[in-house]
């Protein structure tokens, strides 16, 4: 498969994931968390798509198209393990999360996610729904939607 075809196949799984993340929130109240802002393709689409819901959004840097930047007040900027801590410092009731730290690394970004997956449970309600991108530890790991590929996307249940 080209590298063209996989990266289509990638973010068409994470819209998937996402609208469905969401769709499983139907009657519960709290903020979604979006994890790695990058040029704010997810944030945005998050924010079309959460209904009116706070958008948390953590980043090491704000590099983000302009019309993605989200409000100050709800960008989180720094180091991931110390920005879900200062999250979880100041009570927010996470529903859902969506997990897009990477380098580009397999393995380094496998182990980060279990290494940064504690901290993330902190900031999560009971019955809060994860997406992520990569796999995380000490979820429960629940099927996603449809037509997504084992491995290619990964959905929890907190």
């Amino acid at each position: 498969m080209s590298r063209l075809d996989s990266m289509m196949r990638r973010l068409a799984a994470q819209r998937d994931g996402l609208e469905w993340g969401l769709a499983q929130l139907d009657g519960i109240e709290g903020d979604v968390l979006d994890m790695g802002l990058g040029n704010g393709r997810t944030y945005d689409h998050l924010r079309e798509k959460a209904d009116g819901r706070r958008i948390w959004v953590i980043d090491r840097i704000l590099q983000c198209h302009p019309s993605c930047v989200p409000p100050e007040e709800d960008f989180l900027q720094g180091e991931a393990e110390d920005m879900l801590r200062k999250l979880a410092g100041m009570g927010a009731k996470v529903v859902m999360g969506h997990y897009d730290f990477g380098f580009g690394e397999k393995e380094k970004d496998v182990a980060e996610a279990a290494r940064l997956s504690p901290l993330i449970a902190d900031v999560m309600a009971p019955g809060g729904v994860l997406v992520s991108g990569q796999p995380l530890v000490g979820f429960d790991e629940v099927a996603g939607p449809e037509g997504i590929q084992p491995g290619r996307y990964y959905f929890y249940r907190t």
